[in-house]
């Protein structure tokens, strides 16, 4: 990396500040505390003062059932429920909204889970094989393998193969993928960004190894509302996202399904009440996430994050998991997106999220629910949005360096 690109990067990082101070300001819970920084929006977000608006005039002047009912409110949230379906498809950027689908559910795991047990284990027949990446979310992993299950009690024998990773970068190895790949290939589950490493695993590669007619399913609840998510680009057939990773309420969370590629996706059973509350601030949450701007949002939390790296390679007791190549602040390669996962030499990842708290700062510090061929030692993760600033990265640099 050039010193001239090394300088532009920091203008570039200049310019963003007075739009982060804005920002900031809209977050009552970080203002209110500005003793504390938190560090885990990989976990959950944090909400802006407009969704806690909407949320709380939605359920003082319309708050009814949807669906249900003939009077003004309930159409009202009849209304609300359709509009941010239409308006969750805009903003993964469908490229056929009038085909596709979008249905609502509690979160990723949720929504993972029911692709897999309502959809996918209608649409694969004996001797059918599928790719699963176990060195992601056990989320991304267990349902797959649970829908397998289901099918084998019914006498239907399904091949599993295992995402298979490149051991520099922790990237999906889609050379390797190239040789798994069979005739019988009817899906793959794969990861947009990961939420230990914080890369993004380049999707967009995948389509191109396995073919037009097998189902990409994507996790993408550590990019949605963190960067721009085009399933159009990375030509998925599932995206499942959590609301409350982007802003939104818990609990809130939705399957997007381009329904091209094997029968149209549906939940099984009776639809019970949705949650409208939580339909209203995921509505709200993509607005603001609009107006801050997608790509401004990923510049600044990707310079954070390179920000930590670079600080923590100089100091010797930290291990920075993942690719080791992105760690320098103006690295050529691919960086972390705003998730940076490190251990201690000598001190336990618990033990460090505790002495971590007490100089106020909140981080992630366990397993981090990987899979089963992901990492097996508890770590800390350091995961940042909009509102994190500079300045608490520059501290807890401190902080750590005062450890070593």
């Amino acid at each position: 990396m050039t010193p001239a690109h090394g300088e532009a990067a920091d203008r570039n990082a200049d310019d963003l500040t007075a739009w982060n101070s804005a920002l900031r300001a809209q977050f009552p819970i970080v203002t209110g505390h500005p003793e504390l920084a938190y560090l885990d929006s990989a976990a959950t977000t944090q909400k802006p003062q407009v969704l806690l608006d909407t949320v709380q005039e939605y359920l003082t002047t319309s708050n009814a059932n949807a669906g249900r009912g003939t009077y003004p409110w309930a159409n009202r949230t009849t209304s609300l429920i359709e509009e941010t379906r239409e308006r969750v498809k805009a903003f993964l950027d469908d490229p056929d909204p009038d085909t596709s689908a979008v249905h609502f559910v509690s979160g990723t795991t949720e929504g993972l889970r029911r692709v897999a047990l309502d959809w996918l284990t209608r649409e694969l027949r004996d001797g059918d094989e599928i790719v699963v990446p176990f060195a992601d979310h056990e989320a991304n992993a267990s349902p797959w393998l649970e829908a397998v299950e289901s099918l084998a009690r019914q006498g239907t024998r399904i091949t599993v193969q295992e995402m298979p990773y490149q051991a520099s970068s922790g990237d999906y190895d889609t050379d390797g993928l190239a040789g798994l790949v069979s005739p019988r290939t009817r899906f793959v589950a794969a990861t947009h960004v990961h939420h230990v490493y914080g890369g993004d695993m380049n999707v967009h590669r995948i389509r191109r190894v396995v073919g037009p007619d097998a189902v990409i399913c994507l996790d993408a609840a550590q990019s949605v509302g963190h960067l721009p998510v085009s399933v159009k680009e990375l030509d998925v057939d599932f995206a499942v996202f959590s609301g409350h990773k982007a802003l939104a309420l818990p609990g809130s969370g939705a399957v997007w399904s381009r329904g091209v590629r094997g029968t149209p996706f549906a939940p099984r059973g009776w639809s019970g009440t949705p949650n409208t509350v939580g339909v209203a601030s995921l509505g709200a949450a993509l607005d603001w996430l609009d107006r801050a701007g997608l790509e401004r949002i990923e510049r600044w939390t990707v310079g954070l994050a390179a920000r930590l790296t670079e600080g923590l390679r100089a100091l010797a007791p930290y291990e920075v998991v993942g690719c080791q190549l992105s760690l320098a602040e103006h690295s050529p390669v691919q960086q972390r997106h705003g998730i940076v996962t490190f251990r201690h030499r000598d001190v336990h990842a618990v033990d460090l999220g505790f002495i971590l708290f007490s100089h106020g700062f909140m981080v992630r510090a366990d397993g981090l629910c990987q899979g089963r061929a992901g990492e097996n030692r508890s770590s800390v993760r350091v995961s940042v949005h909009a509102y994190n600033t500079r300045h608490e990265v520059d501290r807890l640099l401190e902080v750590l360096a005062g450890l070593t």
